[in-house]
């Protein structure tokens, strides 16, 4: 075959590639044209939620840092072990013990998250011997004077919202896209929440939430992100700031471990007198 013929299919070859590629651009373009705010929303929140599937029990050691509006600290440590979810239509299972100061030493939330329905929490406290059943409507209550309320350790479920993408900006050296989720399920101390989910590793950098009169009361900042067995990321640096008290609420955590052969008998109700 002369070099004629050869050159003619290779730029026959590059001009069908070319097609390809703007039939693929115009294909592209044309989804994200159609796309809603809300399924553009929903698509960024499930690739965030998708991206650390699979990592099926995790422990975990931390420091709870608890500064008042005059900055004053008072420090806490303690240990949170997870249960990964079996499917999306049900939640993570996760245990919380604290080891100090002593005079909450042992004491213990239990929580098995739900989708629509409420979300099941128990309270372990050790000087009373007695396990408490958090009521649905209390659980946008403080959780041991943090600035975390007992449904934010329950309420990352992806089904748990409605969504709509509202814009794209910088968020410090990353571009983070900005949604915003209404809670579906009852009894929810929120009525919105905006959070910024990076373009980079999809990971939620900040939260901010609006309270049931619609004004601003946190805003959550998540950083020091590391990846664990090459597949699994972790914020390893929250801080809840409350807008309307200038309180503060800072969680420090320690390394990661996977694998640990926790099962559904350590996260029921009657292990909660035995957990550490």
């Amino acid at each position: 075959m002369n070099s004629n013929k050869l050159d003619n299919r290779h730029n026959t070859l590059l001009s069908l590639l070319a097609l390809v590629a703007v039939g693929l651009a115009v294909v592209s373009a044309t989804r994200a044209a159609t796309e809603t705010a809300e399924q553009r929303g929903y698509a960024i929140a499930a690739r965030s939620d998708r991206s650390d599937l699979g990592f099926g029990d995790s422990n975990v050691r931390l420091t709870m840092v608890l500064r008042n509006a005059a900055g004053r600290e008072s420090t806490r440590t303690l240990l949170i072990k997870t249960l990964e979810k079996t499917s999306e239509e049900v939640g993570d299972k996760s245990v919380i013990v604290f080891d100090s100061p002593a005079d909450i030493d042992g004491t213990a939330l239990l929580s098995h998250a739900r989708i629509l329905d409420p979300d099941d929490q128990w309270l372990y406290l050790p000087a009373l011997k007695r396990i408490k059943r958090i009521s649905s409507v209390n659980k946008s209550g403080p959780f041991v004077g943090s600035e975390f309320a007992f449904e934010d350790f329950t309420a990352l479920e992806l089904n748990k919202y409605e969504y709509k993408y509202l814009r794209s900006e910088a968020c410090g050296e990353l571009t983070c896209d900005v949604v915003e989720r209404t809670p579906r399920y009852a009894h929810s101390g929120y009525t919105r929440q905006v959070s910024w989910v990076d373009q980079d590793i999809h990971q939620v950098r900040r939260v901010e939430f609006h309270d049931r009169r619609g004004d601003l009361l946190k805003v959550l900042t998540l950083d020091d992100y590391r990846q664990y067995e090459d597949k699994y990321w972790r914020a390893h640096r929250l801080s809840m700031e409350n807008v309307q008290t200038r309180k503060q609420t800072e969680l420090v955590y320690s390394d990661y471990t996977f694998g640990e052969g926790l099962n559904r008998k350590d996260f029921e109700k009657v292990a909660l007198r035995r957990v550490r």
